[in-house]
């Protein structure tokens, strides 16, 4: 069995405090970097203002698998490519919020929406995208269309009733 390419990642979340009179804290993810081994394996405060506070959260890894070729090809020719980042808040302690996964497929991010989940975006680098155009380039076959026939060109037999 071959292993799959992979990249080994960490992202970078902003808290801010009270950005409007409705809410307490306002999180969004800021970077996808490339994991370093002097990362170590926690997250960790970058920097705290008090009232803009940015945190590392290390080890995340982007696998490639075959079947989610087709959510790759809608990233790469949407025009812009991106990261789609999961997060969550703790409902404990809404002042605390983590990355949860990153994927690279439109169709991942599809299915974490469907499932209601906090997803946000960050442009892909270059380099990236070009590792997972060529990725895509050496795996991914579009479904052949099949074109339907109108229920009124099949024989009676096939119809439904």
């Amino acid at each position: 069995m071959t292993e799959r390419p992979a990249i080994d990642l960490a992202i970078v979340m902003e808290r801010e405090t009270a950005p409007n009179q409705w809410e307490a804290w306002r999180y969004r993810p800021v970077e996808v970097l490339a994991h370093e081994g002097a990362f170590g394996d926690t997250a960790r405060v970058l920097r705290d203002d008090g009232r803009v506070r940015r945190t590392l959260h290390p080890g995340f890894r982007l696998e490639l698998f075959r079947d989610e070729c087709e959510g790759y090809h809608l990233n790469l020719t949407s025009g812009a490519p991106v990261w789609f980042i999961l997060w969550r808040i703790d409902d404990e302690d809404p002042s605390r919020a983590w990355p949860v996964s990153l994927s690279v497929s439109y169709n991942e991010a599809g299915r974490w929406l469907d499932a209601q989940e906090r997803v946000d975006n960050l442009p892909l680098p270059g380099e990236v995208a070009q590792w997972l155009q060529a990725y895509n380039d050496e795996h991914y076959r579009p479904e052949p269309k099949k074109r339907s026939r109108p229920p009124s060109f099949l024989p009676p037999s096939q119809r439904e009733r």
